[in-house]
């Protein structure tokens, strides 16, 4: 946890109002970014259910003091906490969640189909995933190294991410609310909102911030998907949070915005392709004088 976060926190945990004895929630996350917490913030600012952010009103202490440990119940937050029941993991908490909220499909079929959509956009296994791709763009080899330590390998991932992930994703979210009759092309799942379709709004939310040009660019193609962006965020519940100082905006978490892994500004294309050249030009160098250091040493 950076310094930055952490004054984050001890400042919010200053000036927040106490919270209300009737909190039926307790979340525990990291503070200053949306992050994985965001989509269980979402959750419950739509059901207006009453919650605690504990970062915010107990410090970032709260948050770190449920990781590791002897017992190993988690091994990294988002935790959500409800009476005796504490669990962590995105999916798992709002797969808990969405029903009591009213959020999920009541029917097998809805909610299956509601589970799917949502692991599409968020995260179970590794791949495939939009968000955990999106994340992948700036840490290609390892999530524990510093970007500027990664760049070309970053510049190709997100290359490859906006002209053929990112349209493949957009693709199958227009075509799966134009399949729902029931909701008239305007949700994911059955006739009203749900879970999902929160999901897919802060995907949607979170990649105009981290590559602003490549996702407006899909918007002609994909109606449906970013329309829905602007229903959810239009309503009235939702649109209160996020004109809220408990909205935390996007900086240093999930979706990071690099200027450099953007589309290219029109005219700039063979700029980019010829940077990436020379970077695979001065790899191959480095590569050659290492051989020859090492048959040297031989």
């Amino acid at each position: 946890m950076s310094e930055t976060r952490a004054a984050s926190a001890r400042k919010k945990a200053r000036t927040a109002s106490p919270t209300p004895p009737a909190a039926a929630y307790e979340l525990f996350y990291w503070p200053g970014i949306p992050g994985r917490g965001e989509p269980i913030r979402l959750a419950l600012e739509e059901a207006g259910a009453p919650y605690e952010d504990a970062a915010y009103t107990r410090g970032v202490g709260a948050v770190t003091a449920l990781l590791g440990g002897a017992g190993g119940a988690h091994f990294a937050p988002p935790v959500l906490r409800c009476g005796a029941v504490e669990l962590s993991q995105l999916p798992n908490i709002l797969f808990f969640l969405a029903p009591r909220l009213g959020l999920a499909p009541a029917d097998e079929q809805g909610a299956a189909r509601a589970r799917q959509l949502f692991l599409t956009v968020a995260e179970c296994v590794r791949f495939p995933s939009c968000q955990n791709e999106a994340h992948d763009t700036h840490h290609p080899v390892s999530v524990g190294a510093y970007y500027e330590d990664q760049k070309p390998a970053a510049r190709a991932r997100a290359r490859d991410f906006r002209t053929a992930r990112l349209p493949k994703f957009f693709a199958h979210f227009e075509r799966a609310l134009g399949a729902n009759k029931e909701g008239g092309g305007e949700w994911l799942v059955g006739p009203r909102l749900t879970y999902a379709d929160l999901m897919l709004f802060h995907l949607v939310d979170g990649l105009l911030f981290a590559f602003p040009r490549a996702t407006r660019a899909l918007a002609p193609a994909h109606p449906r998907v970013f329309a829905l962006h602007e229903r959810v965020k239009a309503r009235p519940r939702i649109a209160a949070y996020l004109a809220s100082d408990r909205r935390q905006p996007f900086s240093n978490g999930l979706y990071r915005h690099y200027e450099e892994l953007d589309a290219p500004v029109e005219g700039e294309e063979a700029v980019e392709e010829e940077d990436e050249d020379e970077d695979e030009e001065e790899e191959e160098e480095e590569g050659k004088e290492e051989e020859k250091e090492g048959g040297k040493e031989e």
